[in-house]
């Protein structure tokens, strides 16, 4: 098995948006999708991990055009409903319409040991369970505490936002970890960005993201840095932690926290202004880190 930079593990789904007085449309992709396309402008060596029925492998061309390593299982594709209630676009109601495929194990291939990332999977029990397996076998983790925090009412199908009892340990087996303010607030109970970074790490986390619609936060080794986004619009919302983590690991790999958090930035920043997964140029993400403004 060719060795792999990052492996991004994840379901595939669709999702209809919608926008704070705006029209309705269809999201085509998941978190695997966006993180792992958001990754690849570095020039790494990236793979993802997924499942996906035959009638639906189109929504896997996006991945293929930007030159990642494809490893797919048929299953189930998860389709979500999204509603934005106010101008403020942390603010969100999700309702599941249909869950995902879950990933076990044994549906990830003998990869050599590798950073991995892990993006919302479904189920609590089968992410932990994976996390445990894929240390085991000497894999380094970055996962997105979003696929905790969110359960699913199983008879309306709304989202709830909820603690999740096992988070000390989650926090200890990855090396990164992903989070946006309101899922930190739920897992610290503080809406005070600093006071949560503190927290998870006082718990554990080795290197904290935490994004927020002024910005990026990163905590790591008892420092917090800070970033805002620069974005002229929000009309790409969707999918803005997924592009902030999967940029941030890919220039991580070689660069400073404090370099990769302006990366990061730019590059998300560039994105959120257009639907769909990040399609600009590296030369633009770097033009935008000067305009980044640290807080």
């Amino acid at each position: 098995m060719n060795p792999y930079d990052i492996v991004f593990i994840g379901q595939m789904g669709m999702g209809r948006i919608y926008p704070f007085k705006g029209s309705p449309f269809i999201e085509r992709g998941s978190p695997v999708l966006i993180s792992s396309i958001a990754a690849s402008y570095l020039g790494k060596r990236i793979a993802a991990v997924t499942k996906i029925s035959e009638s639906e492998e189109y929504l896997l061309e996006p991945m293929k055009a930007v030159g990642i390593d494809l490893f797919v299982q048929p299953g189930e594709v998860g389709e979500l409903r999204i509603i934005f209630p106010t101008e403020n676009v942390d603010e969100r109601q999700s309702f599941v319409i249909k869950g995902g495929a879950n990933l076990h194990i044994d549906d990830i291939p003998p990869f050599e040991p590798c950073l991995v990332h892990l993006c919302c999977l479904g189920a609590r029990g089968f992410q932990l369970d994976l996390m445990r397996a894929l240390r085991a076998r000497g894999f380094r983790l970055s996962i997105d505490m979003q696929g905790f925090v969110f359960q699913v009412d199983e008879e309306t199908g709304t989202v709830h936002l909820k603690d999740v009892p096992e988070k000390k340990e989650i926090l200890s087996m990855a090396d990164f970890v992903k989070l946006d303010a309101v899922e930190a607030q739920t897992l610290t109970g503080t809406d005070v960005l600093l006071d949560q970074a503190d927290i998870l790490e006082d718990w554990g986390s080795s290197e904290t993201i935490i994004t927020s619609s002024e910005g990026v936060l990163v905590r790591s080794k008892g420092k917090t840095m800070f970033v805002r986004f620069t974005n002229k619009s929000n009309r790409g919302r969707m999918g803005r932690g997924d592009t902030v983590m999967g940029s941030y690991l890919a220039r991580r790999l070689d660069h400073s926290v404090e370099d990769s958090l302006r990366f990061a930035a730019a590059l998300t920043s560039i994105k959120m202004e257009s639907i769909g997964p990040f399609s600009g140029f590296l030369k633009d993400v770097l033009e935008r880190m000067d305009a980044g403004s640290p807080g």
